[in-house]
């Protein structure tokens, strides 16, 4: 595999990223890759690279950049429940002051970035995220629908922007919730909002999760839960990025 640190161009500075791809000398499909509120560190690196040996140019940027280069919240190597209260007291605040205005302007930036890369194939990218990072993707994936194809977020808060969000959302999704974040009431609802917008879609709840299932460097690791985000992400990228491209 090959990796990069990279710095990518946007209207309020420079965002450290991390990008990783097949160290083939072949062109890949790109996927834009958001971060967890924990930020930009080695288990969302290595999330990334297992990602590129599938075949995808990865990006992963620090979209806190803003308040400094990754990590701009330094972390115990694991995350107890003991350390979580004093974590969070980092991040709420950089979670805060990244608003929608500024997700957008990112994504433009991110998203012109990665097309323009010499090792990613013409065409649609897609997005996919965590927790809050799955926010991310979602508002990056309605704001370009020309732009992408496929669309994933796990144990995000995709509801949080309400029914209406989902309009301009051509993307195929998937959707991976914890069993701690969604009732099985709000996920018919949610369902249902996303079936009034026509988006493809694939939206459950993982049995057994909390929220941050993906995530090996806490204490809400689950590897069944992430054994099945692979189970759902691979196809799906390799349904609308490789599959499509090829037809």
């Amino acid at each position: 595999m090959l990796t990069k640190t990279l710095q990518i161009p946007t209207a309020d500075g420079q965002a450290d990223a991390f990008a990783v791809l097949p160290d083939n000398g072949e062109r890949h499909p790109g996927v834009l890759m958001y971060a967890d509120g924990l930020g930009l560190r080695s288990v969302v690196r290595e999330l990334a690279r297992e990602l590129a040996r599938h075949g995808y140019y990865v990006l992963v940027p620090n979209f806190f950049y803003r308040h400094g280069r990754a990590p701009v919240v330094a972390l115990p190597a694991f995350i107890g429940e003991e350390d979580r209260p004093a974590v969070m007291a980092q991040v709420m605040p950089l979670v805060a002051a990244h608003t929608v205005e500024r997700t957008l302007s990112d994504a433009e930036a991110f998203l012109a970035y990665l097309t323009a890369q010499p090792e990613v194939t013409d065409g649609p990218v897609a997005v996919t995220g965590y927790c809050i990072g799955g926010l991310l993707a979602l508002r990056t994936a309605t704001a370009h629908p020309d732009r992408v194809a496929a669309l994933a977020a796990f144990h995000a808060p995709v509801g949080a922007d309400g029914p209406e969000s989902f309009g301009t959302l051509t993307a195929e999704a998937h959707f991976g919730h914890a069993a701690t974040d969604l009732t099985p009431e709000a996920l018919d609802e949610l369902n249902s909002a996303l079936d009034a917008a026509g988006v493809r879609h694939i939206s459950e709840i993982y049995p057994g999760t909390v929220h941050g299932f993906t995530m090996s460097d806490t204490q809400a690791f689950d590897a069944d839960g992430l054994r099945r985000h692979w189970e759902r992400l691979l196809p799906l990228l390799r349904r609308t990025l490789v599959e499509r491209a090829g037809s």
